[in-house]
């Protein structure tokens, strides 16, 4: 059994990296930690051990605690938006036929849903971060929805007519339900497949929003 300490004691070192992959890994290990253990019950010193680098490594990489939480959750921001960019896309590149904004409202769902399945628990710390009560925290984690919404209200917008202030509202409902569902889906699905959450919710969102699609939205096999 390799001893993990060398003759002067000090903690065994991983492989060298090239920055970009070391700031990485230290973000895929954050990631797990803090979506595990909690931020507060997490220290450096444990991604440190976990990453089998010296905190100076670490903190060249991220000053603080704080940063690396913070990182994670633009992360995380990020590959939602990504995700919901996907789904929207093809409402914009157009043409749009007849039927197609379900598809669509479908690939937003889907694509809550996708995010939990890959990110599991580390999907709290975009929905439900413990530090919520940290302004920059709560500010992060509230910019990383705020685009997410952003962006559907954009699409809404022009394809119900309605005013920007109305897409906001509508937007934060259909985000508020697809997170919502996706995370019960997390927790509590019960062996209930994905296909078949994004269609109960997907009827639900569509049906609403149908009735709200302008009388003379330019379809493309009009």
């Amino acid at each position: 059994m390799t001893d993990p300490q060398d003759a002067s004691g000090s903690r065994a070192r991983g492989r060298r990296m090239a920055r970009a992959e070391r700031r990485s890994q230290l973000l895929t290990i954050a990631l797990d930690l803090f979506a595990t253990e909690g931020f507060h019950h997490v220290s450096m010193d444990d991604i440190a051990e976990r990453a089998q680098v010296s905190k100076p490594v670490l903190y060249r990489h991220f000053p603080s605690k704080l940063d690396l939480y913070l990182a994670v959750v633009d992360q995380q921001g990020a590959d939602l938006l990504a995700a919901v960019e996907r789904a929207v896309a093809p409402l914009e590149a157009g043409p749009v036929a007849r039927g197609e904004g379900r598809t669509v409202v479908a690939a937003v769902v889907e694509a809550y849903l996708a995010f939990v399945q890959v990110a599991g628990e580390s999907s709290t710390l975009l929905f439900e971060s413990d530090v919520t009560r940290d302004t920059q925290v709560r500010g992060r984690v509230e910019h990383a929805a705020a685009e997410v919404t952003r962006r559907i209200a954009e699409v809404l917008s022009g394809v119900t007519g309605r005013g920007r202030a109305d897409a906001d509202v509508l937007a934060a409902a259909l985000v508020a339900t697809a997170q919502g569902a996706a995370t019960y889906w997390l927790r509590h699905g019960g062996g209930q497949g994905i296909e078949r959450v994004v269609e109960l919710v997907t009827d639900l969102q569509w049906r609403g929003l149908a009735g709200l699609v302008r009388p003379d939205y330019p379809y493309g096999d009009a």
